[in-house]
């Protein structure tokens, strides 16, 4: 039997990567899973892929109108919700100088501004236990050059995560977060651009201790502990999945 039998879950920005990977997890553990992402082909051949515990439900965190269907939809099951891994969210990089309001907006729009409408609609269904996990990152303490905006909106998802264990704590929900580094899933090849990724994906290598880029399954071995019970003495904590970037 696995650590979430019975359990239901969501997982959103789910069709590829560490979305993906986790769902997989989580449905090897026992649960089923409600799948959400904007790649409507992609997202469906996920849930193929995973089986009859994974449910595709395509939408745009984003936009509030499809939150309510993911929703709606978990809420028909009527076995309301255990598991939220509010994993959705995107990186538009420069730096400063050049850094336009659009960029700004792409940034906070999903990562800030989707998170906190993927949680909030989400509260009403959250069962007493609960465990609600956020993706940040450990580039929102960083300082890397042309990483300012998305770094900031993943700092201010690591904040969300500790007011919300504190407000949510008397109905028995924890949340926490998880901060993955560099992590080999194809939003690191989207952010860096196909004539940069290989190159690219060789120097955030260089720079782990452990010497290679994680893989989405380590991240969703973290992300299945903290859904789970082994997890009942964690709140408002941060898990870093770094392979070493953030402790030497």
């Amino acid at each position: 039997m696995g650590k979430l039998e019975g359990r239901t879950a969501v997982v959103t920005g789910a069709a590829t990567g560490i979305g993906r990977a986790t769902a997989a997890r989580l449905v090897a553990e026992g649960a089923h899973v409600f799948l959400t992402g904007r790649r409507q082909a992609e997202l469906a051949a996920t849930a193929a892929a995973i089986g009859p515990s994974a449910v595709a439900v395509p939408g745009d965190i984003a936009r509030p109108a499809d939150l309510d269907r993911l929703y709606e939809t978990v809420r028909a099951r009527g076995r309301g919700l255990d598991v939220l891994f509010a994993n959705a969210g995107g990186a538009v990089l420069g730096p400063l100088e050049t850094a336009t309001e659009e960029q700004y907006e792409r940034n906070f729009d999903i990562n800030v501004r989707g998170t906190w409408l993927t949680v909030q609609k989400a509260v009403p269904l959250l069962n007493e236990g609960a465990s609600v996990i956020l993706n940040a990152s450990i580039r929102a303490a960083d300082g890397w050059a042309d990483f300012g905006l998305y770094a900031a909106s993943k700092a201010a998802v690591r904040s969300l995560a500790r007011t919300w264990a504190n407000e949510l704590k008397g109905r028995g929900i924890r949340v926490n977060s998880v901060s993955p580094g560099s992590i080999d899933t194809p939003g690191v090849d989207e952010a860096l651009g196909a004539e940069r990724a290989a190159a690219g994906k060789a120097e955030l290598a260089a720079g782990v201790p452990i010497g290679r880029l994680g893989r989405p399954e380590e991240v969703a071995a973290a992300v299945a502990f903290l859904a789970s019970d082994e997890s009942g003495f964690i709140l408002g904590a941060n898990l870093d999945i770094d392979g070493g970037e953030h402790q030497f």
